[in-house]
């Protein structure tokens, strides 16, 4: 499957995900709209819970497209000027994943880099992607937020 394919795919799914959240908040609403209509205690009360829970939803709804659309500019502009990180020599394992040693090598490597220029928000982005082929969600998603916060700053 070509990359163009395969991200085509991505951003359907994503449309799709997106408009089935919509429809449930909304669907959500409504029933937390005949609770607060019924005039029970018990019932107003849930049904002002059930209010809250589409607005959450929501929110975590627009950070998340928020921050995926800013890692997407990050990455094609790292990309455009040739600093993405290389993988392809790195040795797999049998389900596609970087082997763990070559990973925690190219975090090093990619770490001192960052060391070096701690004031560049592509070395944090470089830093990110490491963390995410060693398999640190957490930390990468750290450095992917400082990548974008230093770059939204100019």
């Amino acid at each position: 499957m070509s990359e163009k394919s395969r991200a085509l795919r991505i951003q359907l799914l994503i449309g799709f995900m997106c408009v089935a959240l919509v429809v449930y908040f909304f669907l959500l609403g409504r029933i937390a709209l005949a609770f607060l209509s019924s005039g029970e205690p018990a019932a107003v009360g849930l049904g002002a819970a059930l209010m809250i829970m589409p607005l959450i939803g929501i929110w975590v709804l627009v950070s998340t497209l928020r921050a995926g659309l800013a890692h997407q500019r990050l990455g094609r502009i790292v990309k455009d000027e040739g600093m993405e990180l290389d993988v392809s020599a790195l040795p797999r394992m049998a389900s596609g994943r970087i082997e763990r040693e070559a990973a925690d090598e190219l975090f090093a490597a990619v770490r001192d880099e960052l060391e070096q220029d701690p004031n560049n928000w592509r070395r944090w982005y470089r830093l990110a992607r490491a963390y995410d082929y060693a398999g640190d969600r957490g930390r990468a998603r750290e450095a992917m937020k400082k990548a974008v916060e230093m770059e939204e700053q100019g």
